[in-house]
């Protein structure tokens, strides 16, 4: 398995064998495109799946510095909280060889209500039940493709 992300459709897309098996609505970076440290950008080229955290996690569980730290119950006025799974994702490229440092990640959100439009800070946001689905079915070390 691997996953295609279109950053102009707003849409990851999970791939086997070249045949779509899912497609995902998501949100990227309101800021767009990008590969600087702290420019709140989404980077794009060729990744790998370095890590995935919070396997068996309740859906909804809040994650700080990758540890979970509680469980959002729709709580209005949150910022970009980093929900339910975290699939850490390691650039291949050299323009986004940093993606590890500036901790660039597929993950749930408490903002399912922006996805189809770019607004995240960098990161792919999903739907929290999407991302469940899409972590179970992927694994460490597959391709990620990031496109404009």
């Amino acid at each position: 398995m691997n996953i295609q992300i279109s950053i102009t459709d707003q849409s990851l897309t999970l791939m086997n064998d070249g045949e779509r098996v899912a497609t995902y609505s998501i949100s990227s970076a309101s800021n767009g495109i990008g590969f600087k440290e702290g420019s709140y950008c989404t980077p794009i080229g060729s990744f790998e799946i370095r890590e995935k955290i919070g396997e068996g996690a309740e859906l909804g569980t809040v994650f700080r510095s990758r540890k979970p730290e509680g469980v959002w119950r729709g709580e209005a006025g949150e910022g970009d909280l980093v929900l339910t799974r975290i699939i850490r994702l390691d650039g291949m490229e050299p323009e986004n060889a940093n993606s590890m440092e500036r901790y660039i990640y597929i993950h749930g959100t408490n903002h399912e209500d922006k996805l189809g439009t770019p607004a995240s800070c960098g990161c792919i946001r999903m739907r929290n039940a999407d991302i469940v689905e899409l972590y179970d079915r992927v694994q460490e070390g597959a391709d990620v493709l990031i496109e404009e």
